[in-house]
Order: structure tokens, then sequence, then C-alpha cells
């Protein structure tokens, strides 16, 4: 026979929680995080970082991914936007670069998590 348990509902919470993340903030973070959720956008990044000057140009990216220019441009874009990559626009090509302090924001808002 087992006899019933009655439990405290107030005794497991805490009086005090830490304040949350502004809501802007959260979704930087996420959008940062989302950007480098897809292995082809971490395969970019590391293509740009190790490029001759620190910078690709979009025609350098497509061949070693396996995309058209259409599919690159647009992980580029959400790079772009979530601040990882600047973009240089030079005659019809898109030039791109390690934006400064990117990798390690993204390493800041783990640890801040």
């Amino acid at each position: 026979m087992t006899l019933p348990v009655t439990i405290d509902q107030t005794a497991c919470c805490t009086s005090g929680t830490a304040p949350s993340l502004p809501l802007a903030e959260a979704e930087r973070i996420a959008r940062l995080f989302k950007a480098l959720g897809d292995p082809t956008r971490v395969r970019l990044l590391s293509m740009i970082s190790s490029a001759e000057g620190g910078e690709a140009c979009i025609c350098d990216l497509t061949d070693p991914v396996g995309l058209s220019q259409g599919t690159v441009s647009h992980h580029m874009k959400l790079l772009t936007d979530a601040g990882l990559v600047t973009r240089e626009q030079r005659g019809k090509w898109a030039y791109f670069a390690l934006a400064d302090g990117a990798l390690d924001a993204a390493g800041e808002a783990l640890r801040g998590l």
C-alpha cells in the first residue's frame, strides 16, 4: 500500500530569478545562432576567414560549396543580417569579410546566457 505524498508547491521555487534578456537582444542573438546553424554558412565563414586578405568575392564562394550564385547570395545575406560579415559592392561583384569582433560576440552571447 502506498501512502499519498503532499508536496508543498512553493518549496521548489526560489524567491528571485535573474532578469531575462531584453526582447531585442534575444532576437539579435537568435539571428546570430540561426545564421550559424547551417553547415553551408559555417563553411562560407570559414572560407572568408581563411581567404587572402580576409575577404572573398561571391564569385569565389559558389564552386567550393557547390551551390548557385543566387543560393550563396541568400546565405550571405543571412550572415550579413546577423552581423557576422560585411558586404562591399565593387562593380557587379560583392565582396565579403568577417565583421570585426563578430565571432567574439557569438562567444560572449553564449557566456551571457
